[in-house]
């Protein structure tokens, strides 16, 4: 690995990344913003307009879209395998232990994940990155969701966060590009309508950033400790080993594998810590692995990207 090409991805990729986190940590700072209304317009508007235009625009075989799914899914259940194991040798207490699950299984393939691939592989890149994020989703509040109700009686709250994936509108933006495709309708040709769905998706690098940014601004972090410590390393280390295991099986073209295995690297999800704090697990555990997993991704993603780089030429 040379000196140089790692500083030219932390130049180039990383801390364009990390300038617009760091606007929204500053704005944040000085105005004290409303972080829910961010989330809001992230998840109901730029999101969904991102993954309708990229599914349409990218040509992909729907094979190829199901083995990107299943080795993301593949991942997230090995890593949660390997935070209860952990968790056990440690004798973590059950809200400890949820946490660290759910901090080690779910990555940001949305804030962090797609603005990092954008501009690490382009629009291609980030086409692959849609599917990681859809699969993330829904995992966090299915697999997730049942994780962080284990040994508890949370009946109506376990529905009421099931409706809440269901009121996702990333499911339907899937639904409707595949149904375009699937029938040969094709809404790029439509101006009127075409238009204003890119504008929206390519807004989103920037103000997930900016809104990930307002978010870190309002977090306070536990201490750094072992139980944290092994999150961060299984999201940030072993998750990507994972990954590049998985891909290697599967046999999938450089540019895909290079995306999966960077972007399962992902900092800890903020989903991670509501529902850590939804279903009473160590809520402080959690949002602290979201506040130390995204800092410290800057070094961790520069790494991967430079040895996928290396592999890549």
């Amino acid at each position: 690995m040379t000196p140089a090409l790692f500083a030219d991805i932390v130049i180039e990729v990383c801390l364009p990344i990390f300038a617009v986190v760091g606007m929204g940590w500053l704005i944040d700072r000085r105005f004290q913003l409303s972080l829910e209304t961010l989330v809001k317009v992230n998840l109901y508007v730029l999101v969904p307009c991102f993954i309708f235009v990229r599914l349409i625009s990218t040509p992909m075989s729907g094979g190829e879209a199901a083995g990107i799914i299943g080795s993301a899914f593949t991942v997230v259940l090995l890593g949660g395998g390997l935070a209860l194991t952990v968790a056990r040798l440690l004798k973590m207490s059950l809200p400890a232990r949820k946490s660290l699950a759910l901090a080690s299984m779910f990555g940001n393939c949305g804030n962090f994940g797609i603005p990092l691939v954008t501009l690490a592989f382009g629009p291609e890149g980030a086409a692959i990155q849609v599917y990681v994020l859809v699969t993330m989703n829904v995992s966090t509040f299915t697999v997730g969701l049942l994780l962080a109700t284990s040994d508890e009686s949370h009946g109506g709250k376990h529905w009421k966060a099931l409706l809440k994936l269901l009121r996702q509108p990333t499911l339907y933006a899937v639904l409707l590009a595949v149904t375009c495709k699937s029938l040969d309708l094709h809404p790029e040709a439509r101006t009127w309508l075409w238009q204003p769905l890119k504008m929206q998706a390519d807004a989103l690098v920037g103000v997930a950033l900016f809104t990930l940014g307002v978010q870190l601004s309002q977090t306070r972090p536990a201490p750094l400790r072992t139980p944290l410590l092994s999150a961060l390393t299984i999201r940030l280390i072993a998750a990507p080993l994972m990954m590049w295991g998985v891909t290697s099986w599967a046999g999938f073209a450089p540019l895909t594998s290079a995306v999966l295995i960077l972007t399962a690297g992902a900092p800890t999800a903020v989903n991670t810590a509501l529902l850590a704090h939804e279903f009473k697990g160590d809520a402080a555990f959690a949002t602290a692995s979201v506040y130390y997993s995204t800092l410290l991704s800057l070094v961790t993603t520069s790494l991967s990207l430079t040895l996928l780089r290396l592999w890549l030429v």
